[in-house]
């Protein structure tokens, strides 16, 4: 099912004014930071929060219109959502959570616990089914609500903060299930989140929100390579760099070796690393930093209060310096310079997508 929205919503101190596409199957990340109006978008697309102005058309059918008066309730929209809090029913087992959907809709108990019973094998969370949600881990109890959220069929999955709030393993978990999902059955969905990783590893492209305003938008490493806002280069002015973690370092496809903690589990994975954590020097380093390489500066973006230097080499990086450092360095374009990063400031997660 594709999405197509034109719209305002007015509240009493915000002003969300959105216009966006997604074509069937593809997946959108929606960052932005605490109060972009991430979550109201959301809540236009299912239905608890009519538009003032414009519309939303889901496979081309008319679900809101403010002109013309036209609402179509939550429960008909044929959409999947999974709420940042998991919002299970605590009074409910696994597996009727799972059910509820379903049995909401008037299909036969017996028909929605089957059901059920296939979306949890499918997570392999068959093994909680009678147990109540207060027992189950945060990543558990994420993963029930993703379940939930699919069991009714939707044509559209909207995901708000899928990962947030859980540990490296339970994130793998759900990251996992969504790539394993889109895999057997493409869905169009669309992700709320905080994390960049997320959308390097599920989304198709991203859109950035601030101030109810779509800002930037394109493929991730497109928005971080040109962020248009400090606040876009602060949150996904990541450099991510895939490879093969053995042996406490990650080498990637063309043999380059990065130094990572040493509890990173072994295995295809995705290192992170932030601007700041990148050091240049005119000489090569010597010290506690176990990764250095030789570099070449393909770029310099200067701020008054920052400078953010691309740099090309063995592993492609993204450093950031205030303008003192920038002057004392002497930086420019086509300059060979030595970067380093400690192991300690690298972040190793599972690379889900190989």
């Amino acid at each position: 099912m594709s999405i197509n929205a034109q719209f305002d919503i007015q509240l009493p101190e915000f002003h969300l004014a959105i216009e966006l596409a997604l074509a069937e199957g593809e997946v959108l990340a929606v960052l932005g930071p605490n109060g972009s109006g991430k979550s109201t978008l959301l809540r236009a697309l299912c239905g608890l929060q009519p538009v003032d102005n414009g519309k939303i058309l889901l496979n081309n059918i008319v679900v809101d219109d403010a002109e013309l008066a036209t609402f179509v309730l939550p429960e008909q929209r044929h959409i999947g959502v999974m709420f940042q809090n998991s919002t299970l029913f605590e009074n409910l087992s696994v597996l009727e959570n799972v059910a509820f959907g379903l049995r909401a809709r008037g299909t036969k108990r017996v028909v929605a616990r089957a059901n059920a019973t296939e979306w949890l094998e499918r997570f392999s969370l068959e093994q909680f089914a009678q147990r109540r949600p207060a027992s189950l881990s945060g990543g558990q109890a994420q993963r029930v609500a993703l379940a939930r959220a699919l069991a009714t069929n939707p044509d559209v999955l909207l995901l708000d903060e899928p990962t947030s709030a859980l540990d490296v393993r339970a994130k793998a978990e759900i990251r996992r299930d969504l790539l394993r999902l889109r895999q057997q059955r493409p869905v169009t969905t669309l992700i709320v989140t905080h994390d960049p990783l997320d959308a390097f590893a599920l989304a198709d492209r991203v859109i950035v929100l601030e101030e109810g305003r779509i800002v930037q938008s394109g493929p991730l490493d497109e928005v971080a390579s040109h962020p248009r806002s400090r606040h876009i280069a602060d949150m996904v002015g990541l450099s991510l760099v895939r490879g093969e973690v053995r042996d406490g370092a990650l080498t990637t496809a063309s043999g380059a070796r990065l130094v990572v903690p040493a509890d990173s589990p072994s295995g295809p994975s995705v290192a992170s690393i932030r601007p700041a954590a990148v050091s240049l020097h005119r000489a090569e380093p010597e010290g506690s930093a176990r990764n250095a390489w030789k570099m070449t500066i393909s770029d310099l973006d200067r701020h008054p209060e920052r400078v953010r230097a691309r740099l090309n080499g063995p592993i492609p990086l993204l450093a950031e310096l205030t303008p003192t450092g920038a002057e004392a360095l002497a930086l420019n374009v086509g300059d060979d310079i030595w970067a380093s990063v400690k192991a300690s400031e690298v972040t190793v997660t599972p690379d889900l997508g190989s």
